[in-house]
C-alpha cells in the first residue's frame, strides 16, 4: 500500500470569518481503509465534499487518485465511488434499475451494466429481488446494495459518508465485510462513522475536532498513546473538549 491515494496539505475551507476546516494534513495510502471521525461540527462531511470534487477549498492542496482539488474535479468524480447515510438509491425504480441508471452515469457499456449488475445480485443473495422495488427492501439490504452501486465501476477510491446510521450492529457488521472486500480489491476506502466500534476496523483514523485533526494513526496505536482500552475512551478524551456543533 505504498501508492498514495488521497493527499492534504494544511487543507483549509473558510467561509467569511468561519473556518470549517482547518489547515489539515495526512496521506491515505491505496488500498487502505482510512477512518474519519469526530463530533458533529468537527468538519467532516466539508472535508469529504472538498476531496470528491463538490467544494473549492479557500487554501492548501490535495489530490484525491492523483488529480487536483481545485482544477480537475471532473476528473476525481470520474474517479471515485460515494454512497452517504441516505444511501442514494431511488426507492421509485427497482433494484435493477437503480443498478443500470448508477452503472450508467459511470460510464459502463451495456455488456458491462447486465454482467456486473448479475453478479452483484448474486453475491449479495437477492438476485430474485431484482424486479423488487427499493422502497420495500429492508434497510440493511438498502445499505448493502447502496455500497455495491456505488463501487460498481471498480473506483480508485469510494467515500463513505456514515454509511451505517440507523442498521443493526449485525448488519452494520456484513456491510464491514463488503469494505474489506472492496479493499483486498485494491479500492481506498474513505468512511465517516459516529460508531467507535467501526473506526476500530479501520487501518488508520484520524479525530477531527473544531476543524483540525487531534490524532492520526492506528487504532491500535491511538488507544496506546492515551492509555485507554477502547476507540470510545480516546474519541471522548479528544472530543469533550470540542467547541464547535454542528456540521
Amino acid at each position: 500500500m505504498s501508492e498514495i491515494a488521497i493527499k492534504a496539505d494544511k487543507l483549509t475551507k473558510k467561509f467569511d470569518d468561519f473556518v470549517a476546516v482547518d489547515a489539515i494534513t495526512f496521506d491515505v495510502k491505496q488500498g487502505e481503509i482510512f477512518g474519519f471521525v469526530g463530533a458533529n461540527g468537527a468538519g467532516k462531511t466539508t472535508a469529504m465534499r472538498i476531496l470528491c470534487g463538490l467544494s473549492k477549498p479557500t487554501s492548501g492542496s490535495a489530490t484525491v487518485a492523483g488529480f487536483d482539488v481545485y482544477k480537475e474535479t471532473e476528473k476525481i468524480k470520474r474517479n471515485i465511488g460515494y454512497m452517504s447515510q441516505k444511501f442514494s438509491l431511488y426507492d421509485d425504480l427497482t433494484v435493477m434499475e437503480n443498478i443500470t441508471f448508477y452503472a450508467g452515469i459511470y460510464g459502463l457499456s451495456d455488456k458491462e451494466i447486465k454482467d456486473r449488475g448479475e453478479s452483484l445480485l448474486s453475491q449479495l443473495g437477492i438476485s430474485h429481488e431484482a424486479k423488487t422495488f427499493v422502497a420495500s427492501l429492508p434497510l440493511g439490504w438498502k445499505q448493502k446494495l447502496a455500497f455495491s452501486v456505488a463501487v460498481i465501476h471498480e473506483p480508485k477510491i469510494v467515500f463513505l459518508d456514515e454509511p451505517t446510521g440507523g442498521v443493526d450492529p449485525v448488519t452494520r457488521r456484513q456491510f464491514w465485510d463488503l469494505i474489506y472486500e472492496a479493499a483486498d480489491r485494491g479500492i481506498t476506502v474513505f468512511v465517516t462513522t459516529h460508531y467507535m466500534d467501526e473506526a476500530e476496523y479501520c487501518n488508520r483514523l484520524t479525530v477531527m475536532v473544531d476543524g483540525k485533526i487531534d490524532a492520526l494513526d492506528t487504532p491500535t496505536n491511538l488507544k496506546k498513546q492515551f492509555s485507554v482500552d477502547s476507540m470510545d475512551k480516546v474519541f471522548y478524551q479528544l472530543a469533550r473538549a470540542a467547541k464547535r456543533s454542528g456540521d
